[in-house]
């Protein structure tokens, strides 16, 4: 009988990465921790803040906004905006006329840049 109530509760608990994932629920890959990382690096090493502000609202005249659904270089899926970091955006198509040199002229390693993406992912999502 006892083995049953297990399968029971075995059963129940959801599968993480499955096709029914909520939208909001983190991508494949990202964790809290890498959330939390990526806002220190995002705030610090990273270079962001210069151009897209603290909190990701953006600057005028610098970068975009990052914590609207408005995605203009990117499909605002982690792997774009990880893609999109690590390329850049030339000033002739940037939304602010400011290019944005790859990797946001930091010396982030692979993985650091990986935080920061999911950090940035997390913003128009109010996951942070």
């Amino acid at each position: 009988m006892q083995a049953c109530t297990y399968l029971i509760v075995f059963l129940s608990i959801p599968l993480a990465g499955a096709a029914g994932q909520e939208p909001d629920s983190l991508p494949p890959g990202v964790t809290s921790q890498m959330l939390r990382n990526g806002q220190l690096l995002y705030e610090g090493p990273g270079l962001c803040t210069s151009c897209h502000g603290k909190g990701g609202n953006g600057i005028p005249n610098a970068g975009s906004d990052l914590t609207d659904t408005t995605w203009v270089h990117s499909d605002g899926s982690f792997e774009g905006i990880l893609a999109q970091i690590q390329v850049g955006v030339p000033a002739e198509h940037s939304s602010t006329g400011t290019r944005m040199p790859e990797r946001g002229a930091s010396r982030v390693t692979p993985n650091q840049l990986k935080a920061i993406a999911a950090y940035v992912w997390s913003l128009s999502r109010g996951a942070q």
